[in-house]
């Protein structure tokens, strides 16, 4: 924690108005913390509604030395938007405009603070949408979205997040507006900063102004469901899936313990000896899609498929979905406490993952159930423990560093679409050897000289 100098805290107000700048600890809790439930208190909280008070307070914070913690609605579950070391928290939230709506180009241009969900709402008045749609879409914003790298089902067609942003204007932590990409869908003019940014989580610039891109509206989306004996018939059938001509719009994985819990908290009924689940959506043409469906229920059938079901209509398609929606509040039924990672593995080796995570399970006595987009191997992986049983709270992290372990030596990574924040950044160097930090490092420096910005992230501390 710092001591916010008075002079600082006047230049603040001066810039941003008095009733934006907050310091009554009350007022300040609330934005200490972020959906990974740790908390540290920030010395300040500040609105910012403009580009320029943006710039401001960076240029504040950067010439008193003051850390500054840039931040959406607070949906990230790695401790990237806690404060860690205090100082002052600017929060974007009121920065919510879309500046431009522009469908001869595919493109909008939006401030970080507009919701996930109000971007698909403006651009499908235009017949389009823009791809990334974690699970949070109705709360978070465009600008978490950017910093975490936010994907979701649609990623798996359509791209993530740097996929999908064509341009950004953001403010280094050395207090220097720049513009980093184009508003053209092709460009090679220096170095590609703006996919550098992307995924950065606020440790090199703040964002102020994206550029995103468009994709039209599919006219048809067919559903199925396909439930297997086993994870490696299930992994078999999805490197099949994802060798037919067709690529999912969105194939969904979940193993025999988020079976077993869907049956325990939910009426849909499944086979009994159900030991993998996919969710399969296709989108397209109307007129292809009876085609499509026929190519990839081919595609799905194989040894160890005991049931394939097609949806027709919207309600049928809800009615399939229902079977993955289950799963999250079977998840906060079964356990008071959970570690949630989203490791990824090459699509073949998830068999491998889901045999090791088993085991490692029966090891430290910590009940482990995964699901998640099985078509590029993000697997989100769930710890479930209870903090007040004292064999488990004492498991917990040395199973998790286990299966970080486990992951890499898979050939994966230890995240596909959350972050590192502060919940990895202790394991990073396992993933990246000591040259390539070491360069990630100095970048760092080079945006944030005296490292202000978002301080404590990603890089495990010296």
């Amino acid at each position: 924690m710092v001591e916010l100098p008075g002079p600082f805290l006047a230049r603040l107000r001066a810039a941003l108005g008095k009733d934006n700048v907050l310091t009554d600890p009350a007022d300040r809790w609330p934005y200490g913390q972020d959906n990974s439930r740790k908390h540290a208190l920030p010395d300040a909280v500040a609105f910012a509604t403009t580009h320029a008070q943006v710039l401001e307070a960076v240029r504040a914070c950067n010439e008193s030395g003051v850390p500054i913690l840039a931040r959406g609605r607070g949906t990230g579950t790695t401790g990237a938007a806690v404060p860690v070391r205090g100082g002052l928290v600017l929060s974007l939230e009121r920065m919510d405009r879309i500046v431009e709506m522009d469908p001869a180009n595919r493109a909008m241009r939006v401030e970080p603070g507009v919701l996930n969900q109000t971007i698909q709402d403006k651009a499908a008045e235009h017949g389009f949408f823009w791809p990334p749609d974690p699970t949070s879409s109705a709360y978070c914003t465009v600008g978490g979205n950017i910093a975490v790298n936010a994907a979701g089902p649609r990623a798996l067609k359509y791209g993530s997040t740097r996929e999908n942003v064509l341009g950004l204007v953001a403010v280094t932590g050395g207090g220097e507006e720049i513009h980093a990409g184009t508003y053209t869908t092709k460009g090679v003019v220096g170095y590609d900063l703006t996919r550098l940014l992307i995924g950065s989580e606020g440790t090199l610039a703040i964002v102020t102004e994206a550029t995103l891109k468009l994709t039209p509206l599919p006219e048809s989306r067919r559903t199925l469901q396909a439930v297997y004996t086993n994870v490696r018939a299930a992994a078999a059938a999805v490197s099949r899936l994802m060798a037919q001509p067709v690529t999912p719009y969105a194939l969904e994985f979940m193993d025999a313990q988020a079976i077993e819990m869907i049956r325990n908290y939910s009426t849909v009924e499944l086979p009994r000896n159900a030991g993998a689940l996919l969710m399969i959506e296709m989108d397209g043409p109307e007129t292809a899609m009876d085609q499509v469906v026929a190519g990839v229920s081919a595609a799905a059938r194989g040894e160890g498929l005991l049931s394939l079901a097609a949806a027709r209509t919207k309600d049928e398609a809800t009615a399939l979905w229902a079977t993955r929606k289950a799963l999250s509040p079977a998840l906060r039924n079964i356990a008071p406490n959970k570690l949630n990672e989203d490791v990824v593995v090459p699509v073949s080796r998830i068999p491998d993952l889901i045999d090791g995570l088993e085991k490692l399970s029966r090891e430290y006595g910590i009940p482990i159930v995964n699901f998640g987009h099985a078509g590029n191997g993000n697997i989100h992986v769930n710890l479930l423990y209870d903090t007040q049983d004292p064999q488990q709270e004492r498991n917990a992290l040395p199973c998790l560093s286990k299966v970080f372990d486990l992951v890499l030596q898979l050939g994966g990574t230890l995240s596909g679409e959350h972050g590192i924040g502060i919940a990895k950044r202790d394991y990073i160097n396992r993933a990246i050897d000591p040259a390539t930090l070491d360069l990630m490092r100095r970048i760092k420096r080079q945006f944030d000289p005296r490292g202000i910005l978002n301080p404590e992230k990603i890089f495990p501390p010296h």
